[in-house]
Parts: C-alpha cells; structure tokens; sequence
C-alpha cells in the first residue's frame, strides 16, 4: 500500500512539474510572439496586402491589422486605451487633436535612415511642425470630378463654376461639412479654416443658393455614380477621383487654381504602444522609396515621398489631376483643429444646407 502511495506520489509530483514547465514554455511562447507583433491602425483598403507580406518576410514582426472608417472612431479608441496599437494613420487636423490630448509619442527622426526620401513641400505642415509625431503616408485635395461627355473642361475650372445654372440637379457632393463649406469660403477669397461667424454665415447663404444644383449629397456612393455615367460632375477627394477614372475613361478631375484643402494622412505613434522598435521598423519600411511607389500605385493616392514618385510610371507621376503643379500646391490650405465649438457651428450651417434643399 506503501509503495502504491508512494507512487502515486511520485507520478502527481511529476505531472505537477510538467505542468509548471509547460506553463513556463506557453509563457515563453506567448512573450515571444507578442515582442514580435506589430498592432497597426489604419484605414481600410489603404496599403497594399503584398506589403504587409514582404514586411513581415523581412523583419520577422508579425503584423495584427485593424481598421477604422473616421478619424473620429480612431481617436476615441485610442483615446480609451482598450487596444495598445504600435502605429496609426490619422488626417492632420485629428493629429493636431491627438497631440493635445497628449495620445501620441515624439518621433526620434534619427531612427528612419530612409526619412530623407520624403519631399520637403509635405514636411513641416502646420498641424506637426517639424514633424514631431507624425511621418507623411499620403496626401491628397479635394476637387471636381467631371464627365467630358457631358461637361467641357472649360465649364468647370474653378469652385464658382458649380453654381452655373447649367449644372441644376446635375452636382453630387460628398457628405462632409469641412469640405462643402471650404470650397464655399475659397470662391470666397476666405480661409477654410476662418472662426469667424459672419464670414462662415456669408458662405452659408451662397452654399444654399447651390441646392438648386445639387443632385445627392453622399459618400461612397458618388463613385457608382460618376462610374456609370449617372452624373456629370462632382466634388470629391483625389483618391476617390482615381478610383473612378480608372474605370471609367471619360472621367477628369480637377484643382481649382485658387486653391483648395489639402490633406495628409500620418503615420503616429500613440502613446500607449508596447512594441516602438516595430513601429519604427515598420515606418521605415514604408519611407523605402520601392514601397513607397509600390504603395501608391496599389492605393491610388499621392505620395509625399520623392524618391518613390520618380519611380512611378510616368502617366502617373506627370499627371496634374495628381500631382499638381507648385503654383497650386501652394495655395492648398490644411484643415485645423477649430475645437469642438467652431466643429458644430460648421456642422449646423452645412446641416441647413442639407434640410434647405428638401
């Protein structure tokens, strides 16, 4: 009886060992796996997949990839901490706000051999200076998207254009307040970033006075429109124009001269990210001048890095739908953070606008 006890002993001590040391191995395991994960934020459909890949072949992270679908979400589920992302790709004006909610970590530049491919028009912009937190990932305007069957170049080169009486239920808009009432204040010689209130009630009264235009206002959907020749002219984003001219040959888009909002989405790192050795990786990565290019061809957006657009083909790198010229880049504004107050006066008045026309 003895040495049955004294076995049973023996074999419960035993399993007892085994089972501490294979807590110990999934323990190791486990670490493992998580130092080398990289948690990226981004929006969606905006890298190539193959990237993700060849990242990962070559650095041994492995990349854990969530999106979002406003810059709004993001903020808030970074702000609340419930994920620790490494890395995530915010608009300016959201990374203006991400700072001085004090969400993000400094940068240290010497850290990116490859920072020095990046264009120095897109550098140093307002809602970063000296790009402190952010590094460039793409950027992009807001113009006018037309169907050469049905409108001539001609007819739509500038925002004032929009309200010809020619274009009654012809206009799609997207759906966003910011860009509707900007494009206002610009035929207006104002700032789309003005506070104040008798400026943004002057562009109201002459946005209403284009409802009679305006055809839908939308999101996504403008694309299917335009596509299938359902519309002849819209405002949209540069990306967005891409998407469609590719499918549809009879589509143009244009920058006003006059100037327009220009936007750039960053790469961050908020401050909650456990694995900044991967962040940093990754960021470099994306600057080398072959991804890059190779990003930007898969997106269809315009990339801030100069080493990467000369090796573009070249119908994409000389094309001024695009790529505009110096002349107008410079007059491209970059929408700030006007707080939580001056948000809501632009989302009532552009919310009139959007009742008026019912």
């Amino acid at each position: 009886m003895k040495k049955i006890m004294m076995m049973m002993a023996t074999i419960l001590a035993l399993c007892g060992v085994l089972f501490i040391g294979s807590k110990q191995l999934s323990a190791q395991a486990g670490a493992t796996t998580q130092a080398n994960t990289l948690n990226l934020y981004n929006w969606g459909d905006y890298i190539d997949p193959a990237l993700l890949k060849k990242f990962e072949k070559q650095t041994g992270y492995h990349v854990q990839y969530e999106t979002f679908d406003s810059n709004e979400a993001m903020f808030t589920k970074i702000k609340q901490g419930g994920t620790a992302y490494d890395l995530a790709i915010p608009s300016d004006y959201m990374i203006e706000k991400m700072k001085k909610a004090k969400l993000l970590l400094p940068i240290d530049q010497q850290k990116l051999s490859n920072f020095k491919y990046l264009d120095q028009h897109f550098l140093d912009q307002s809602f970063d200076r000296g790009n402190r937190y952010s590094i460039p990932y793409f950027w992009g305007t807001l113009g006018i998207i037309y169907n050469d069957q049905q409108v001539k170049a001609s007819e739509v080169q500038h925002w004032d254009d929009l309200w010809a009486p020619k274009w009654q239920n012809d206009l799609m808009l997207v759906d966003s307040a910011r860009d509707i009432l900007g494009m206002t204040l610009i035929s207006q010689g104002q700032s789309v970033n003005t506070t104040d209130t008798a400026i943004l009630n002057q562009a109201s009264r002459k946005l209403d006075r284009l409802s009679i235009n305006v055809k839908a206002i939308v999101a996504d959907e403008i694309k299917t429109y335009m596509i299938q020749n359902e519309a002849p002219l819209a405002v949209t984003w540069s990306g967005e124009a891409a998407e469609m001219i590719e499918q549809n040959q009879h589509l143009h888009y244009v920058v006003p001269s006059e100037g327009s909002n220009a936007w750039y989405d960053n790469m961050v790192i908020p401050k909650t990210a456990k694995h900044q050795k991967a962040a940093y990786a990754f960021i470099n990565f994306m600057l080398a001048p072959e991804n890059a290019a190779q990003n930007a061809e898969y997106v269809g957006y315009a990339t801030p890095n100069k080493a990467a657009k000369a090796l573009l083909p070249r119908k994409i790198r000389d094309d001024r739908q695009f790529y505009p010229p110096l002349s107008t880049v410079e007059k491209l504004e970059v929408y700030q953070d006007l707080g939580a107050t001056k948000v809501e006066q632009y989302n009532d008045l552009f919310l009139k606008f959007k009742m008026y026309r019912q």
